[in-house]
């Protein structure tokens, strides 16, 4: 499915006359973690951990009480380009890619970073005939969903296949189809219902690697497991890839990301309210960035590392905190 970027005219007329707070902060801890992009940052018992990127990288761990980076173990391969979540004390990595631009490859297992013992389990194996990255995956009532991706590299082969693990019993299972094919993204869940939104066709083969953004939102509802597409009226204002998302307060929040509208990496952070499909621009990012994640804790908002233009760099070291406070 062929995307265009649009202008962002559209956007800047829709948000000129609002504005939501949060207060962004970029702290400078003691210590600092390595540069890295397409990677990680999760909270796990009160820490946050930046894993994979580019590159063989240690974990890198964030304490926010003592406002301090430390290291821990490297990883047993190359892990990038995933949607990392907590589950059970531990970190697991879904449907990871591993390898050089644009030649990327699906790693055939699951990894599992268990940050108590600072060591790494090979999971289960994924189902040959499923393998891609660059996928949403969330955990809902103990299962894992997977949303969406590209199976090969950046050149292309996109998907929008939407599949099913638990991992008490290794069982995979796949889901109905979602109704756009999209990579380089986040999947959320608000209220029973999984919502993807932003991301790309990744097109090397066609020279349209950042080109063919999404702008549809697919919600798919985890009860009656059916899908919809949400308005044209609810598409998402600023067109980009790459970017985190989260819930926050029962809103939809992407963050950052990455388009061919300018070489620096976005800093917008924009909020769909999924009651009425309204977005609303929030306070930018300090920094802006694209491949890497934010997570929500005790009320805020934290995101690390990612890589400051379109592409593979800079990449950096900063932290950025925010609260609605």
């Amino acid at each position: 499915m062929i995307r265009k970027i649009l202008g962002l005219g559209l956007s800047i007329m829709i948000f000129s006359a609002c504005s939501g707070q949060l207060n962004w902060i970029t702290p400078e801890p003691e210590g600092e973690p390595v540069a890295r992009h397409e990677n990680c940052f999760i909270e796990c018992n009160g820490k946050f951990y930046l894993l994979g990127g580019r590159g063989i990288k240690p974990v890198n761990i964030y304490d926010p009480v003592s406002d301090t980076w430390t290291d821990g173990a490297n990883p047993p391969v190359e892990l990038h380009h995933f949607q990392a979540v907590s589950y059970k004390n531990k970190i697991w990595m879904v449907e990871v890619m591993t390898g050089k631009y644009p030649d990327e490859v699906p790693v055939p297992n699951i990894y599992i970073y268990d940050p108590a013992t600072d060591s790494w389990e090979t999971g289960d194996e994924v189902p040959e005939d499923r393998r891609r990255g660059s996928s949403g995956v969330v955990i809902y009532r103990d299962k894992f969903y997977i949303v969406c991706g590209i199976a090969d590299g950046h050149n292309g082969d996109h998907k929008t296949w939407v599949d099913t693990y638990d991992p008490a019993t290794g069982e995979w299972k796949i889901m109905p189809d979602a109704p756009n094919t999209r990579d380089h993204f986040h999947a959320v869940v608000i209220s029973d219902k999984l919502y993807a939104a932003g991301g790309r066709n990744t097109s090397k083969n066609t020279n349209q690697v950042f080109d063919l953004v999404i702008p549809e939102v697919d919600v798919f509802d985890l009860k009656k497991q059916t899908w919809k597409t949400l308005p044209e009226s609810s598409n998402l204002p600023t067109l980009r890839a790459g970017t985190s998302a989260l819930n926050f307060k029962g809103k939809l929040l992407v963050i950052g990301g990455e388009s061919m509208a300018h070489n620096e990496a976005h800093k917008e952070v924009e909020a769909m309210d999924p009651k009425t499909g309204k977005w609303e621009a929030m306070t930018s990012l300090n920094r802006g960035r694209h491949g890497t994640q934010a997570v929500v804790y005790k009320g805020k908002i934290y995101t690390a590392s990612g890589s400051g233009n379109r592409g593979g760099g800079p990449e950096l070291k900063t932290i950025e905190i925010a609260s609605s406070e």
